[in-house]
């Protein structure tokens, strides 16, 4: 009986005592007895716990240990939470519970468990308490003043103002709480409930990396005999704090905390750090975090960086980093969509198209490797204006085709990266992947469609050819009017002055058949103000020439192809970027060229594999389900309200 006393008395300290003090007295008083103290601590709980007990019961003699206990309830709810497991595994528990308990239950009469009862209404409400690798259980409030357990032996069902008591009983029943305690007559008392274990943010969005490399298809086309250079390209738009403020309606579901600057950015660098990518993209990059914070540590982290801040008042842009030690920069182009006088490109968007060269190991001997063309943009995001984001995207292919042009004509590796502000089945995705549009006619809210759908408008905005002048100096087939492709040999040059000779013969009030019949422009004929030459040469037809330019159709040549699949196969969903007002979508694209396959017949979407540029890998996006689990973004793990994407790709090394 007093072995079992003293068992129970320990677990009471190991819940109350700071460790060094308990393991200090049981270390003390291990080995050796000291009746008069254990008969006066045997008496002291009983006049705490076991008060009413009748006096026929007499209670043995027993010896006492000299035990300090500690009044600090913080400390020992403390050791509790972290000491449950431990005190589950205590060879004294064990003890007390297989030789003892029996003794402790006629101790515990039904008098004394009234009492328990009566102590335990007393009692405020409970915060409940989830412990690492045990059963959730509730810690009572401590009270003010000192309070000990009643009996040891009362049921587990019955709530104990001591949470060491309710650690005691369920190491010796061997017991977990029940979700629900059974009802009883006590008023004002909080029911006891268990509570889920908090899954951590890492693991609900957690990413896989996806190897590719091990594919069938790409390990055809890989031969064991060829090198490859293998580099990784991150593309992230990591939330300007500017746009942060001025938009804090977007943000309501955050804490204010995580939206901090000083929060978001060690978040941002450290995710930055740990994937490790050659090349980095990044989109809404504010001026003064990116010269005073952002390049300082890019350039300690062994990056070369270039930055392109929005014009007119914005204060973000976008910015391309490279590693010193895996690239060398061979022209840099930056690219402003903004043109005075055009309503089709008044926006203030901008873009980078960087050639590298890549710097192979040394040891190789003379081997070589193609420049790689690197395009960086964030394209307009109202969802009205798709007419705006088209010629955006024309004038950045069309500094592609500038730059990645080889002297043969052909083009270079090209890896474009951004937040186009378009989903994936928008007309713009299927455009840049499929090489050709046709968007005359077209709602230009369509051209996003996804984002917003305007469909119920009366008076929709329509995109009519042709979508920019000519003095843009841009065609239809989005390349530079002054580096197109050179007329055949022999053809002649006309001016303007001559050919306007023309303009009122009879040939030219023809409407030719090609031509696209626009109010206002192509729906009238000239008047014969002037008599005009009517032998015409049959070669100088000019407005059978502007029938095609303004045939509402583009098309670029460089055969892009996504990274992404835009669907997770496993989730049975689509994969989203970004969640704006809790709606997930993608808006943001690593593209790559690719070789066309040739497609079967009535397929209109352009196939594609690898050529000279492989796709050896990329970090999994997620689904929107996942992100409404993490109260979407941002959120106290992901720093942006955007997904980093990421991917690895392998340049072929060829001999001289």
């Amino acid at each position: 009986m007093t072995d079992a006393f003293f068992t129970y008395r320990k677990n009471v300290l190991l819940a109350k005592s700071p460790s060094t003090q308990i393991e200090g007295v049981f270390a003390a008083t291990r080995g050796r007895s000291v009746p008069e103290e254990q008969e006066a601590l045997l008496q002291q709980w009983l006049e705490a716990g076991a008060g009413n007990l009748p006096a026929s019961e007499s209670v043995p003699t027993a010896r006492k240990v000299s035990v300090t206990l500690a009044s600090d309830w913080l400390e020992g709810s403390e050791l509790l939470m972290t000491s449950l497991s431990d005190l589950n595994t205590s060879p004294e528990v064990t003890r007390c519970a297989d030789q003892q308990h029996s003794e402790l239950n006629a101790l515990a009469s039904s008098e004394l468990q009234d009492h328990a009862v009566a102590e335990q209404a007393r009692l405020p409400s409970e915060e409940t308490v989830t412990v690492a690798g045990s059963a959730p259980w509730a810690a009572v409030v401590p009270q003010t003043d000192h309070q000990t357990a009643g009996c040891a032996g009362i049921n587990v069902e019955v709530l104990n103002d001591d949470p060491a008591v309710l650690a005691w009983s369920l190491a010796c029943d061997a017991e977990t709480v029940p979700p629900v305690l059974p009802a009883q007559p006590i008023q004002d008392a909080v029911p006891f409930y268990p509570v889920s274990t908090e899954v951590p943010y890492h693991e609900i969005l957690w990413r896989d990396w996806e190897d590719l490399s091990v594919q069938p298809c790409v390990l055809e086309q890989v031969s064991k005999n060829t090198p490859l250079f293998e580099f990784r390209v991150m593309s992230y738009n990591i939330l300007a704090q500017d746009l942060v403020e001025q938009g804090l309606d977007l943000y309501v579901h955050c804490h204010p905390d995580i939206l901090n600057w000083n929060y978001r950015l060690p978040n941002l660098l450290q995710e930055i750090q740990h994937w490790d990518p050659d090349v980095l993209c990044l989109q809404e990059v504010q001026e003064n975090h990116y010269w005073e914070q952002l390049e300082p540590t890019f350039k300690e982290m062994g990056f070369a960086c270039f930055y392109k801040r929005r014009t007119g008042t914005k204060t973000d842009g976008c910015a391309v980093c490279y590693k010193r030690s895996r690239f060398q920069l061979i022209s840099l182009s930056p690219i402003e969509y903004f043109r005075p006088g055009l309503d089709v490109l008044n926006r203030d968007n901008v873009a980078l198209v960087l050639l590298l060269q890549p710097v192979l190991p040394e040891g190789l001997g003379l081997k070589a490797v193609s420049p790689l063309c690197v395009a960086n943009t964030h394209v307009l995001f109202n969802p009205r204006r798709g007419d705006i984001k088209l010629a955006q995207v024309a004038l950045l292919l069309a500094e592609i085709d500038k730059i990645a042009r080889t002297t043969e004509g052909s083009y270079y590796p090209v890896i474009l990266c951004g937040d186009l502000n378009s989903v994936p089945d928008s007309p713009l995705y299927k455009f840049i992947r499929n090489g050709e549009l046709s968007y005359h006619g077209m709602p230009a809210w369509k051209v996003v469609s996804g984002q917003e759908d305007f469909s119920q408008q009366l008076y929709s905005r329509k995109l009519l050819a042709p979508l920019w002048p000519s003095s843009l100096g841009v065609t239809d087939k989005c390349q530079y009017v002054t580096l197109c492709q050179p007329k055949k040999p022999g053809r002649r040059e006309y001016s303007r002055d001559f050919l306007l000779q023309f303009r009122f013969c009879d040939v030219a009030c023809e409407r030719p058949p090609q031509l696209v019949l626009l109010e206002g422009v192509t729906d009238a004929k000239p008047a014969k103000e002037h008599s005009a030459v009517t032998a015409v040469p049959k070669r100088h037809n000019s407005l059978s020439f502007l029938g095609k330019e303004c045939s509402g159709v583009i098309q670029h040549g460089l055969n892009l192809t996504s990274v992404y699949s835009h669907f997770l196969p496993q989730r049975g969903r689509p994969e989203v970027t970004t969640m704006p007002m809790g709606l997930g979508t993608t808006v943001d694209y690593i593209f790559y060229s690719a070789e066309p396959v040739e497609n079967k017949a009535g397929e209109c979407r352009r196939l594609y594999k690898d050529g000279a540029l492989k796709l050896l890998g990329r970090l999994s996006l997620l689904s929107e389900d996942v992100l409404l689990m993490a109260n979407g973004l941002p959120n106290p793990f992901c720093s942006s309200d955007h997904l980093c994407l990421l991917a690895s790709f392998g340049l072929e090394i060829s001999s001289l």
